[in-house]
C-alpha cells in the first residue's frame, strides 16, 4: 500500500513550481531526470558485486586519478540522461576533460547548465561502503539558442540554483536544496520513488563530530595541527572531546553532520596545498546545502560560495559543518 500523504519527489518538485506563477518547470524537469539517473546508479550499486563493474577500468580521468567502472557507468547515466531530457543546455563533471554542450535545439533554448561528481568516494566501491553523487544546477550567463560555453560553468557558488546529493548506502536518499529550504527523498525500492523522508532539514547548530583523514595530520598547517588536538582534548566544562567520525565518501560524512551536527574538514597538505576537492561541483554543492540549512562553509580563509572560480577542475581547501563548530574553528585557526 502506499501511503498517498507522502509526496514523491516528482509530486514535490511539481507543488514547489506552483509558488511560482512564472515558473516554466524546467527546473523541477531537471531535478526528476537526476533522480531518474540516480535510480539507475542505484540498482548497478546493489549488484556491485555481481557484475562486471567493480575495479579499475585502466583509464585516467581529468584528475589524474583512476577510473573506477562503476564511476565510469554513473557518469555515462547522467549524462545520458540529461543529454535526452529537455531541461539541461549542457554538463560537466569530474570524469570528463571539459565541459559538454548539448547541441539540440531543445537544449540549446535550455536555460540551466548542470556539473556533478558522478560517483563520490569511488575508492569505496570494492569494500560496500556508502558512495555517492553530488550535483548543482546553475542558470546559464549565455544566451539560450546557442551553444553553452565554459564561461556558464565558471559562476561562484553563490550563483547556484540548486544543489544536491545522492548517497547509495542502507538506503537510498536523494537531499537537495533551493533558496526555499533543504528535503530530503528516500528511494522506496517497492514503488521506485523518491519519497519525502526528511522535510526542511536543519543543521543543528552544533554537535560532537569531527570528520577528518587523520592520516595527513602532519601534512596539515599547525593551526589546524591544533585545532585537532584540542578537539581530542576538550573536558566535560567545555562539552567533553569530540568524536572522530570519517567514512571516506565526503557525501556520507557530510550528510550525517547536516542531521546530527558537526564538522568535516579537508585542508590543504604539503604536498596539495590547494586541497583535493574540486571547487565547482564538490565543495560549491554542499557548501550551498549546508548554508541553506543554517550551517558554514569556508576554504579555511573565505566563504566557499563566493570563490571565483579560473579552472574547471579547480581544487580547494574545504571546511564545512554546524554554525557554532565553524565559528570555534574559524576563531582557533586566525
Amino acid at each position: 500500500m502506499v501511503n498517498r500523504n507522502v509526496l514523491t519527489l516528482d509530486e514535490f518538485t511539481l507543488r514547489e513550481m506552483h509558488a511560482f506563477p512564472r515558473a516554466t518547470g524546467e527546473l523541477a524537469g531537471l531535478l526528476r531526470d537526476i533522480g531518474l539517473a540516480a535510480k539507475r546508479v542505484n540498482v548497478e550499486v546493489n549488484k556491485a558485486g555481481l557484475v562486471d563493474i567493480l575495479g579499475n577500468t585502466g583509464d585516467i580521468n581529468a584528475q589524474g586519478e583512476e577510473v573506477k567502472k562503476l564511476d565510469e557507468y554513473a557518469n555515462s547515466q547522467f549524462t545520458g540522461v540529461l543529454r535526452h531530457g529537455i531541461s539541461c543546455a549542457g554538463i560537466a563533471s569530474e570524469e570528463l576533460d571539459d565541459i559538454v554542450g548539448f547541441d539540440n535545439a531543445i537544449s540549446r533554448n535550455s536555460k540551466y547548465i548542470c556539473m556533478f561528481d558522478p560517483l563520490d568516494g569511488s575508492s569505496n566501491i570494492d569494500v560496500n561502503v556508502s558512495i555517492g553523487t553530488i550535483f548543482t544546477v546553475y542558470r546559464r550567463v549565455t544566451d539560450t539558442g546557442a551553444l553553452v560555453k565554459r564561461e556558464d560553468f565558471l559562476q561562484p557558488g553563490i550563483r547556484q540554483v540548486a544543489a544536491g546529493y545522492i548517497i547509495y548506502g542502507s538506503s537510498t536518499i536523494l537531499v537537495y536544496a533551493t533558496k526555499r529550504g533543504v528535503n530530503g527523498f528516500t528511494l522506496d525500492q517497492s514503488i521506485g520513488e523518491f519519497c519525502l523522508s526528511h522535510p526542511g532539514i536543519h543543521c543543528p547548530e552544533s554537535g560532537k563530530i569531527y570528520s577528518v583523514n587523520h592520516g595527513n595530520f602532519f601534512q596539515f598547517g599547525t593551526r589546524v595541527q591544533q585545532y585537532l588536538a584540542d578537539c581530542q582534548q576538550k573536558n566535560e566544562t567545555n562539552g567533553g572531546p569530540y568524536t572522530q567520525r570519517y567514512i571516506g565518501s565526503m557525501v556520507a560524512d557530510v550528510h550525517r553532520n547536516l542531521i546530527k551536527g558537526g564538522i568535516f574538514l579537508y585542508p590543504g597538505t604539503q604536498q596539495r596545498p590547494n586541497g583535493k576537492l574540486r571547487l565547482l561541483y564538490e565543495c560549491n554543492p554542499l557548501a550551498y546545502i549546508i548554508e541553506i540549512a543554517g550551517g558554514k562553509a569556508t576554504d579555511g580563509k573565505q566563504r566557499i560560495l563566493e570563490k571565483e572560480p579560473a579552472e574547471l577542475h579547480e581544487r580547494s581547501p574545504f571546511f564545512i559543518g554546524s554554525k557554532k563548530m565553524m565559528e570555534e574553528f574559524e576563531d582557533e585557526t586566525k
